[in-house]
């Protein structure tokens, strides 16, 4: 028995739609869902970014198959995607081209790099090749 991945992160945002487009748009990901309450997008198709409302999960949910118990987040929070090295050049030029700045830029001992940026509600976003952690 052992835990094979993370599935699901989440971030919390004032505006869904917005930060959906942003992610969607911006970084590529398929929307697979929206409402007012949270958004799902797909990130390399095995794995789920949550955008849920700020304040708007702190009650459970009922569903037709249990309940989802409450869960809420606020502050400047972190997420980190994995890219390939010779795309950093890329992302750079996408991001310069929807006037989304880069914050700061890491090139790591092992030989990784990091661009970090901001999404619409000051969460911190990391794109960041292998060579970064001991096991990425």
């Amino acid at each position: 028995m052992a835990i094979r991945g993370v599935i699901e992160t989440c971030l919390y945002v004032a505006d869904v739609a917005r930060a959906a487009t942003f992610y969607r748009d911006v970084l590529g990901l398929r929307l697979l869902s929206v409402d007012d309450r949270m958004a799902s997008l797909s990130v390399a198709e095995r794995q789920l970014l949550l955008l849920f409302r700020t304040g708007g999960t702190t009650s459970p949910i009922a569903t037709t198959g249990g309940l989802i118990p409450p869960h809420d987040g606020a502050g400047q929070l972190h997420v980190g995607f994995s890219i390939d090295p010779p795309d950093v050049q890329t992302w750079r030029d996408r991001l310069a081209a929807a006037n989304v700045a880069i914050e700061s830029e890491v090139t790591w001992p092992r030989g990784g790099a990091s661009l970090y940026l901001r999404d619409p509600d000051q969460n911190l976003v990391e794109l960041l090749t292998p060579g970064v952690w001991e096991i990425y």
